[in-house]
């Protein structure tokens, strides 16, 4: 698993947005899946295990269970940690915040998990302390 000490080996100070671009979702992404937006402001590193966990959304017929898109990229600490949070060099997203609050028990279907984890992502959903809305990169290269 990604941590922040490894980001900031790959990355440096998040505040210099290194490795960071904006993302123009293809059309077929969002015309399928209305909820994610049509520009992403991502690492460069998210962007083909993103676009991939999308399609696996879209062939497997589960876009109707991405209800929101909750963001990217914010540099901040992780919540109740002192190291940085993963979306502060914008690698981890949230989805279905609403519904899959940080150590509260997660709602997302294992379809859609496996989604994004068949496409190199992890779920907070599986750890200690449950983040169901977060994904994150499994590898940087």
């Amino acid at each position: 698993m990604v941590t922040s000490a490894d980001c900031l080996k790959r990355f440096g100070n998040p505040e210099k947005e290194s490795g960071l671009t904006l993302w123009y979702v293809p059309q077929y992404v969002w015309q399928n899946i209305p909820t994610i937006p049509r520009k992403i402001y991502c690492n460069e590193q998210l962007i083909l295990p993103l676009e991939i966990a999308f399609l696996n959304v879209i062939d497997r017929g589960l876009q109707d269970e991405i209800k929101t898109w909750d963001g990217c990229f914010n540099i901040r600490k992780a919540r109740g940690l002192k190291s940085l949070s993963l979306h502060s060099w914008a690698i981890a997203i949230d989805i279905n915040a609403a519904w899959n609050g940080l150590g509260k028990k997660p709602t997302m279907s294992k379809e859609l998990v496996r989604c994004f984890t068949d496409a190199g992502f992890d779920w907070g959903g599986y750890w200690t302390r449950p983040d169901g809305m977060h994904f994150q990169i499994s590898y940087l290269t």
